[in-house]
């Protein structure tokens, strides 16, 4: 049995292909940067189900945030090892993910803004990642995490609308206290952030809100985007669950920067079974 995972910071889809039809799983999110080899393993081992067919699985093809060298591979592959005795197992980055489910047999920019963000132009064989993904202290411009940090760092400073000001003191509580300790003393930090995003999604009709997304991803398609040589000859496919729930804020983007909106996709993990069957048909 083949195993296809998909994982973000915040949560893994896995979808176990058999003869006859698909069975899909959940997991938290499993990130090298993050995560140790015995915290994939426990993740798995949580699901009964899935950790059910740790003997039947012979080929596993894993592609995650944070999986960019070797060395941080190898702790996904060592958690994944412990589990899948008798898998054939593949580790790499969640751009490849990214490329590969969004390819339409042309050439392409293909970008993932969820919980972090990134991108990459993708010719059919060769994934080129033009600028680094810094992460969400100094990168992840339009993510998740990003915008959870403009709107928390609004909070502190006293400057978002008194309208939602009061939301986040009296609906979600939030206190300074929390939010140091969340941010600089636990795991997790960029999770976090990016989980403010329901609320922003929430209060999205508010002119703040409103300018807060639209600035983000205009920065995003500047640095990602804008990055490419020629990128104006080419389509450009996002996928991630920002960019599906703030389609029409990032069409904007596009259209500010002459980029030519592609795909838009909350999960890759459909396009990446098809390419997967395709490989194993070929």
């Amino acid at each position: 049995m083949h195993l296809i995972v998909d994982s973000g910071s915040t949560k893994s889809d896995w979808v176990l292909l058999k003869d006859s039809s698909n069975e899909s799983f959940n997991t938290m999110g499993l990130n090298p940067f993050f995560h140790s080899e015995e915290t994939v393993y426990k993740a798995i081992a949580e699901n009964l189900n899935l950790f059910g067919y740790r003997d039947e699985v012979t080929h596993l093809f894993f592609y995650g945030a944070g999986c960019s060298s070797e060395k941080l591979n190898q702790i996904i592959h060592g958690g994944l090892s412990k589990v899948f005795r008798k898998a054939e197992i593949v580790v790499d980055h969640d751009l490849k993910a990214c490329a590969f489910a969004t390819y339409e047999n042309e050439p392409a920019i293909s970008c993932i803004i969820g919980t972090g963000s990134n991108s990459c132009f993708f010719d059919g064989e060769n994934v080129i990642e033009e600028v680094p993904a810094l992460g969400y202290i100094l990168g992840d411009e339009g993510s998740g995490a990003y915008f959870g940090k403009k709107l928390v760092a609004n909070y502190l400073y006293h400057r978002l609308p008194k309208r939602i000001s009061d939301a986040l003191k009296n609906d979600v509580k939030l206190t300074k206290e929390e939010i140091v300790r969340r941010v600089y003393m636990e795991p997790n930090a960029n999770v976090y952030l990016a989980s403010f995003m329901k609320f922003i999604f929430e209060h999205s009709d508010d002119a703040f809100i409103k300018e807060m997304i639209c600035k983000g991803f205009k920065e995003f398609v500047e640095v990602h985007v804008c990055c490419y040589q020629d990128y104006k000859n080419y389509k450009v496919h996002f996928i991630g669950s920002i960019a599906y729930l703030f389609k029409d804020q990032l069409s904007d983007a596009c259209d500010f920067y002459n980029v030519k909106m592609g795909q838009v996709i909350r999960k890759p993990i459909d396009g990446l079974i098809s390419y997967h069957l395709d490989q194993m048909n070929a």
